[in-house]
């Protein structure tokens, strides 16, 4: 199953327009041709199967036939981040917490972190590219990145997290989730957060948690975060 994102693509279209990179994909790359049928996203819960009225290689034309709309899952995982120091680890994050349908991510710059500059256009085609592979309708929203004490400032709503390597009093994260939650989830650079970090983090209402006994690389305990508050809402 071969799944397109359209993002401009509204509930009540009759038609879509593939622009040239698209169309040149869907007519040269996968030779589509007249009334072969096409599935779409725009990103926000809606399935379009649409016919291909249209073959040219520079703007393909298709008719939307059919749409259906998935809503929205009943819990919301949102992981603020610090980049890693190697890009494409970070960009492996950002891959596998899309497939497991993570909903919001924002990098965070941390006292520690050894990268402070992120390349957003890039982290949002792979995310749109792992949203389609995984067959998914709803993309996940990358915040721009901001500094830790401004994202801590913020009124955020639902069950806070801060998952640090420091010795202290702190339970199992799956032990803390409530399914069908908002759930907020820190988790720092490779050098951990700081101690000033952490403490501000607590006075903001973060629990600390922990994922497990063994030392995690920044994108591996991201990634157990997610799956843990992923199959903690399968049942």
């Amino acid at each position: 199953m071969q799944l397109f994102y359209n993002p401009e693509l509204k509930e009540n279209d009759q038609e879509i327009v593939f622009d040239k990179k698209e169309s040149k994909h869907i007519i040269k790359v996968l030779r589509k041709t007249i009334n072969d049928k096409l599935l779409i996203t725009n990103g926000k819960g809606f399935l379009f199967k649409a016919e291909i009225t249209d073959s040219n290689h520079n703007k393909c034309k298709a008719k939307i036939i059919e749409k259906t709309y998935f809503p929205p899952s009943d819990f919301h995982l949102h992981i603020a981040i610090a980049p890693t120091k190697k890009n494409d680890r970070f960009e492996w994050f950002l891959e596998k917490s899309t497939e497991m349908g993570i909903h919001q991510i924002t990098p965070i710059i941390c006292e520690h972190s050894e990268r402070r500059k992120v390349n957003l256009d890039r982290f949002n085609r792979i995310i749109q590219s792992a949203m389609k592979q995984s067959l998914q309708y709803y993309i996940p929203k990358l915040e721009k990145p901001v500094s830790f004490n401004e994202f801590t400032s913020k009124e955020i709503n639902g069950n806070k997290f801060i998952a640090h390597c420091e010795e202290s009093a702190k339970d199992f994260l799956q032990h803390k989730i409530k399914p069908k939650t908002e759930i907020v989830i820190l988790i720092g650079p490779e050098g951990d957060f700081s101690s000033s970090e952490i403490q501000e983090a607590i006075a903001a209402g973060f629990e600390p948690i922990s994922l497990g006994k063994n030392r995690l690389r920044t994108e591996t305990a991201a990634i157990a975060a997610c799956h843990t508050v992923y199959l903690a809402n399968q049942f």
